[in-house]
């Protein structure tokens, strides 16, 4: 045998930092826990109540998601902070839209060396996202795997599990020609359209992280595409209590031309009425910036809507005020129409909300 003794540590691999982020991680952890929480941190499997009290026929819904490209931002910026509530919005967002209540949410985080502080920050931003959509950080796992990836880089993963009395889903099956559509705010790119995005601002533009763009109020470029994704649960819950919500959609990759289909019934479209919601500054600037054509802008980003709520006509105006009255900004977008055969399923109508390529 030549050499001296090999150890994990010397391939690489730290349990002592480890043991370290174990620590470090407990009390954010901990404070996401629901009553129907067992145990504790630490054992091989998760325990979690299946009572649920007050459905007659619970159903489980479950979603798996991750945060694309925008973790290369985060990598830029070296600000880790936020990146897990985009982490927890894209699958807790997913299933509340069969109007079901988030329970418990797993993550997974892959590293090529793990490094205890920044791990820790990144489960912090995923306790924050759980807390706000109120569901137990119930579980997770952390991969220290040497020559899989880049120095200072990772990977995220998460798994929510949410129920729903099963007479109460939201199916969209009831939609019909008169509805109204209705558009919540998003914060920003939330999670999509990373690739194009970044192309168009530090490639296109030659701006960095640190860049000061003028419109954006002081704030760095960075900081502007990582503010978090908008999580909607508590806010839509409260509505769907309220009113006969029809269909949910989460406007996600794809935006609204891939998206608000998957709820239609057959012979149904949506038109949307363009200039009935404010769009962000970010979404302009990557549009000159690119330059990015209108349609393609509205086909890869949300361009300022995160989640859209279908109701009945006589619904509209009282829902856009209960959702001001949470503290959410609603907009009444567009309508359902028929649809004609060789129709798209989204219409667009109205002046173009971008300038010209």
């Amino acid at each position: 045998m030549k050499g001296r003794p090999l150890t994990y540590k010397k391939a690489g691999v730290s349990l002592t930092e480890g043991y370290r982020l174990v620590d470090l991680i407990k009390p954010p952890v901990r404070s996401t826990f629901r009553k129907e929480v067992l145990g504790d941190i630490g054992g091989f499997g998760a325990f979690f109540s299946g009572k649920f009290n007050g459905l007659a026929n619970p159903v489980l819904v479950s979603s798996t998601d991750g945060v694309g490209t925008k973790l290369i931002v985060a990598f830029k910026a070296d600000n880790h902070s936020t990146i897990g509530v985009d982490l927890v919005a894209m699958s807790v967002n997913d299933i509340l839209t069969s109007g079901a209540e988030p329970l418990f949410f797993l993550d997974y985080i892959a590293t090529g060396r793990l490094d205890a502080l920044k791990t820790a920050s990144i489960i912090k931003g995923i306790a924050r996202g759980c807390k706000e959509a109120g569901c137990a950080l119930i579980g997770g796992e952390t991969a220290e795997m040497p020559g899989v990836y880049r120095p200072g880089e990772y990977d995220l993963a998460g798994f929510a599990v949410g129920v729903v009395d099963k007479k109460k889903i939201i199916d969209g099956k009831k939609i019909s020609a008169g509805d109204r559509l209705i558009g919540l705010a998003s914060s920003g790119l939330h999670s999509n359209g990373f690739s194009l995005a970044r192309k168009a601002v530090f490639d296109r533009l030659g701006f960095s992280v640190k860049s000061r763009p003028h419109g954006f109020r002081g704030r760095d470029i960075g900081a502007v595409l990582l503010t978090p994704t908008r999580i909607y649960v508590r806010p839509v819950l409260q509505v769907v209590k309220k009113f006969n919500v029809r269909g949910i959609v989460h406007i996600t990759g794809g935006s609204f031309g891939e998206n608000i289909p998957r709820v239609l019934p057959r012979g149904k479209k949506a038109v949307l009425n363009k200039g009935a919601w404010p769009v962000p500054r970010i979404f302009s600037l990557i549009q000159t910036g690119g330059p990015v054509k209108e349609s393609e802008m509205l086909k890869v980003f949300n361009c300022g809507i995160g989640m859209v709520l279908v109701v009945k006509r006589r619904d509209a105006d009282s829902v856009v005020k209960s959702f001001k009255a949470l503290g959410e900004e609603a907009f009444i977008i567009g309508e359902v129409a028929k649809r004609r055969s060789g129709e798209s399923a989204v219409e667009f109508k109205g002046p173009p909300i971008f300038g010209k390529p």
